[in-house]
């Protein structure tokens, strides 16, 4: 069943021997037989999960059948085989969508798991066997699950020699040194983890196409692209690839990637039709133009609705789309100008081009408009494009949030991004209703994210950071999932039902977020790492040689004026229910009050702390918070298996001591800054 047996490799897929003879005997008369009502790739796929999670834990072999008996769990679409229709639903059509299933039990000891299609099929299997795995009950078993999004994607930024920009778990799972690596094991278990959350979708390499990368969509690589596709396909995940737009040049020969040139459509059309002759379900490309020195559309003086347009027509014969993202901004820039402000580039830049985008553009917008900080607003290109696809970009890989050496679990952060309210058709119009296409007639939307995987034993360098991969996709699944029901969920798939050990990582995770913000980026101002590499304190620390302009710090106070009235305007983005929210300072909320005005030291937050007494005292908090969750974890030792108890405790070890680092050149600076001494006379360097 896996190339690795160790308990890091198998990530929430545990499927461990169940000992309680109390438990297994409440499932043991459900398990016997095994009937498929339909063959494919994906229900093959269904069947081998299904009857190796069941030998794991039972040491049960299911037997085949030819017809329902007792005791058989069918496996089964709405449009299986003739002899099987008195078994199923057909009123279900009008209930499940394209990915949805049912499970339901009868009295005869059989397991149903029925769906649309067998794509449904195979996420039934996997909840089934979750249920199993957390002992959840299943004589009274009668659901319908339909996912919520219609596209559940992870984008990979591998590079062909091997590396991961942004990897924090080693190196590449699909190339190293300039070609595929050929561990398809792997990679089919990767697969096997991304649709067991209901992932399915995929960019396997980087956004930032370098020249190796560019010629994936070549003769030289399109086979083995084919293979990973096939691979993945079999586990209902769909494949992309993340192009250069600037192809037609560096592959054609031509002189020109103009949209307009009728030479530069014709080679993309010829090039969509043979990419399609060896992977005639390939999805569609992601692409990254007009920003960080990457090609596009601009530099002919066309729009990005022209650019990507180009590209939709290519595909649109085969079913094709483009994902276009929205991280569009001018990198060298004068910062030093206040009244330059970044989070303002991608609605500037996109929101006037509403309604001309082809039905299969999906604009890709990040969660807030800087870059997947702590805390930072959230985009107010949501819901502002009510004629154009999007989809929501989050990410996993903890680039600013401790890169996965520190704890940092983000589906609280994401819970509150998917609830904002957007007021876009009045209030009650969150983000998650919008990206899921319940506001407006999108063809497609959903949500994607940076995946936070590499080739690491573990997956993700830190083992408790496969929570936030887990918890990305039951989130993408189900928006209304709670933070609390995903991380048990997590918990108790990953290590067991002892409630001491759900408890207490349970909270450790649902924490520390709020910690990881304590001791580093107060108030929403965002960065203050080093550049480049982005790790580690560094307060001036900007990508672009221009220090301090992402807080603009100075003796007298602190935060960066968004406002109409007196700063970049950025705020008049937003509806106007958020514009006057964040536009007064007296409603804007304390948490995001650097990243929308620049205000005195001495300004008093709401909680009666002035704004360096805060930034003092939460820094010490956190580091505190910090030793707690290493305490709470050596507790646990002797219910944890030593390997990753030991990998686990490393990690803290290391967040304990940087994050001591953090307060202290966090706080000195601002006490020399400010010249305001801490009220509780504590030692700042």
């Amino acid at each position: 069943m896996y190339k690795r047996e160790g308990t890091e490799y198998r990530s929430w897929l545990q499927f461990d021997h169940i000992q309680d003879v109390t438990v297994s005997e409440n499932y043991i008369p459900y398990l016997k037989h095994i009937l498929l009502g339909v063959e494919s790739p994906v229900m093959l796929s269904a069947k081998e999960e299904l009857v190796n999670g069941i030998s794991s834990m039972f040491s049960i072999n299911l037997s085949e059948s030819r017809k329902v008996e007792p005791s058989t769990i069918f496996l089964g679409t709405l449009r299986s085989h003739e002899e099987f229709q008195e078994y199923i639903d057909l009123s279900l059509e009008l209930e499940l969508n394209e990915d949805g299933y049912v499970i339901k039990t009868d009295e005869n000891n059989c397991i149903f798991i029925i769906g649309k299609t067998d794509k449904g099929v195979l996420y039934g299997v996997f909840h089934f066997l979750r249920l199993i795995q957390t002992h959840r009950s299943l004589p009274t078993i009668d659901f319908i699950e339909n996912p919520k999004n219609q596209i559940r994607m992870l984008n990979e930024w591998d590079n062909m020699d091997g590396s991961v920009e942004r990897g924090y778990a080693g190196n590449s799972l699909f190339f190293e040194e300039n070609r595929f690596v050929g561990d398809w094991n792997r990679i089919k278990d990767y697969a096997r983890m991304l649709s067991s959350v209901g992932i399915n979708a995929i960019a396997f390499n980087n956004v930032n196409v370098h020249e190796q990368e560019t010629k994936l969509i070549t003769p030289e690589f399109l086979p083995d692209v084919a293979k990973v596709a096939e691979i993945f396909g079999a586990y209902g995940i769909q494949t992309f690839l993340s192009i250069n737009y600037a192809s037609p040049i560096q592959l054609g020969g031509l002189d020109t990637a103009d949209p307009l040139d009728e030479k530069v459509r014709q080679w993309w059309k010829d090039k969509a039709k043979e990419i399609y002759h060896y992977i005639p379900d390939f999805g569609g490309v992601l692409v990254k133009a007009d920003s960080e020195h990457r090609p596009g559309p601009f530099t002919y003086n066309r729009t990005h609705a022209d650019g990507s347009n180009m590209l939709a027509e290519a595909l649109e014969p085969f079913g094709g789309i483009v994902l276009w993202r929205c991280f569009v901004y001018n990198c060298l820039q004068d910062w030093r100008d206040r009244s330059t402000d970044r989070a303002r580039a991608a609605y500037d830049h996109f929101k006037p081009l509403d309604g001309q985008f082809h039905d299969n553009v999906v604009l890709q917008i990040k969660n807030g408009p800087m870059d997947f900080q702590v805390r930072e607003g959230v985009s107010p290109l949501f819901g502002a494009m009510p004629n154009t696809n999007q989809v929501l970009e989050f990410q996993v890989a903890q680039e600013y949030t401790g890169q996965q050496r520190h704890l940092c679990y983000l589906i609280p952060q994401w819970k509150e991004v998917l609830d904002f309210d957007t007021y876009a058709n009045g209030p009650g119009t969150p983000v998650k209703s919008v990206v899921d296409g319940s506001q407006f007639p999108y063809k497609y939307c959903g949500i994607t994210a940076v995946s936070n995987s590499g080739n690491d034993e573990n997956w993700t360098g830190h083992t408790l950071a496969q929570a936030n991969l887990f918890g990305y996709g039951r989130l993408t699944w189900d928006p209304d999932l709670s933070s609390e029901e995903i991380t048990e969920e997590w918990v108790e798939a990953t290590f067991g039902t002892d409630p001491e050990v759900v408890k207490e990582i349970k909270e450790m995770l649902l924490g520390s977020w709020r910690t990881y913000e304590n001791y580093t980026s107060p108030l929403g101002v965002g960065w203050m790492v080093n550049p480049s590499h982005h790790y580690g304190p560094n307060v001036d620390g900007y990508e672009y040689d221009v220090w301090g302009t992402y807080h603009f710090a100075d003796w007298k106070g602190i935060g960066v004026d968004r406002t109409i009235a007196t700063g970049t305007g950025f705020t008049g983005q937003y509806f106007q229910e958020n514009t006057d929210l964040y536009e007064n300072l007296d409603t804007c909320p304390d948490e995001l009050l650097l990243f929308f005005h620049h205000v005195p030291y001495t300004h008093q937050l709401k909680s009666g702390k002035t704004v360096i007494q805060h930034i003092y005292d939460t820094h010490f908090e956190g580091v505190e918070q910090v030793e707690k969750l290493k305490e709470r974890w050596v507790a646990l030792e002797s219910k944890i298996d030593s390997d990753r108890f030991k990998s686990v405790l490393e990690r803290l070890e290391h967040q304990v001591e940087h994050s001591k680092e953090w307060r202290d050149i966090i706080n000195t600076y601002f006490y020399r800054k400010s010249g305001i001494p801490d009220e509780q006379n504590r030692r700042i360097y």
